[in-house]
């Protein structure tokens, strides 16, 4: 018999078309009266809409929610949170909000209820991510764990569809990951496993008709499950990867995970055959030598990013990433080697296809 340990996340998840209504009740049931509301300048009218509902209780709106969270953002926003009088804060947005929300929770303490308008999946962590001097740093703390999510797939109806594709593929990869982790256990693998499933299956639906309400609603489901597996196991190679690359370099967050996701799984398939065959199964794919490519695959038909250049890595940042990435250690399948890893970073600047 395998042994594990499995601890739940206490978060309360509110869950389906119209949800957003419920908002009032859930503020009042963590028993705050002044909420912040924070979101990026481009999610500010969303933000003022939630500020509405709230009436009363909204304290205020911080719309200034930017990548990456930079330690200057993160402590304006505290600052903010002070004066207002805040005793908790609503982030409505994807993974830059959310992020800013557990910058101030980080130090403050304060409740934070998530309104997630993407597939980023940070709601349902207790993962933090800051970026300082160009460096992003992350960590674990139980108290910037969001309270209370309320997933509405109505509110990520105005995301456009390259930025949904791009936010579903990241999600895919903290399930895809999670399945490897080693720390992993049986429950996290049947949610990776499903969330996979539900992912994959949503987002072609998603790319043929935006206004999909269903397809909308299972992303949001498998981003969810995603998310939940992200949040209970170590992360390894990809997810490094992609925040040295992300703070580094200042690329977009969901694109760099689009684009590395099948190179980092073709490194460590060899050491982690039977997670690569629930990958391929819950991707349809029959042969579980072939999840990364079929990742990839699945990415070019959805019309997703392939390569770093695309998206704005200069080729010559490629060694620094190189150095940056075997420079802490962390538990991954296969033993970080730094030419393997310039190599793969060559191939992901490239768009070549994946191999180990």
């Amino acid at each position: 018999m395998r042994a594990f340990s499995y601890l739940p996340h206490p978060s309360r998840v509110v869950f389906g078309a119209g949800a957003l209504q419920h908002l009032g009740r859930e503020i009042e049931a963590l028993g705050a009266r002044r909420a912040l509301v924070l979101s990026t300048p481009g999610q500010a009218a969303q933000a003022e809409r939630v500020a509405a509902l709230l009436g009363e209780r909204a304290a205020g709106v911080f719309a200034r929610a930017v990548m990456h969270v930079p330690i200057e953002s993160a402590q304006e926003a505290r600052r903010e949170a002070q004066r207002l009088g805040a005793d908790c804060a609503v982030a409505i947005g994807g993974g830059s909000t959310t992020g800013l929300g557990k910058a101030i929770a980080l130090e403050s303490g304060l409740p934070i209820l998530a309104i997630p308008t993407t597939y980023a999946g940070s709601e349902v962590t207790p993962i933090y991510g800051i970026t300082e001097g160009g460096v992003k740093k992350t960590g674990r703390d139980a108290k910037v764990l969001p309270r209370t999510v309320i997933y509405d797939p109505e509110l990520t109806l105005s995301l456009p569809v390259p930025l949904s594709v791009a936010s579903g593929l990241n999600a895919l990869a903290h399930a895809a990951e999670g399945l490897y982790a080693h720390d992993g256990n049986p429950i996290t693998e049947l949610m990776a496993q499903e969330g996979l499933r539900a992912m994959a299956a949503a987002l072609p639906g998603l790319v043929a008709d935006a206004r999909d309400l269903a397809a909308r609603g299972d992303a949001l489901y498998g981003a969810w499950l995603c998310g939940i597996v992200l949040g209970q196991v170590s992360m390894g190679l990809h997810h490094k990867l992609c925040h040295t690359l992300g703070g580094s370099f200042n690329l977009p967050h969901a694109e760099v995970h689009a684009v590395v996701l099948p190179h980092a799984l073709a490194y460590n398939a060899a050491a982690a055959p039977e997670a690569m065959a629930r990958i391929a199964a819950a991707l349809g794919e029959p042969e579980a030598a072939q999840a990364p490519q079929a990742v990839q695959r699945l990415a070019a038909r959805l019309g997703a990013p392939l390569s770093l250049r695309a998206i704005g890595m200069p080729e010559g940042g490629l060694d620094r990433a190189a150095d940056l990435a075997v420079q802490a250690a962390y538990p991954n399948p296969r033993p970080l080697e730094r030419a393997a890893l310039r190599a793969l970073l060559q191939r992901a600047f490239d768009g070549a296809a994946p191999r180990g």
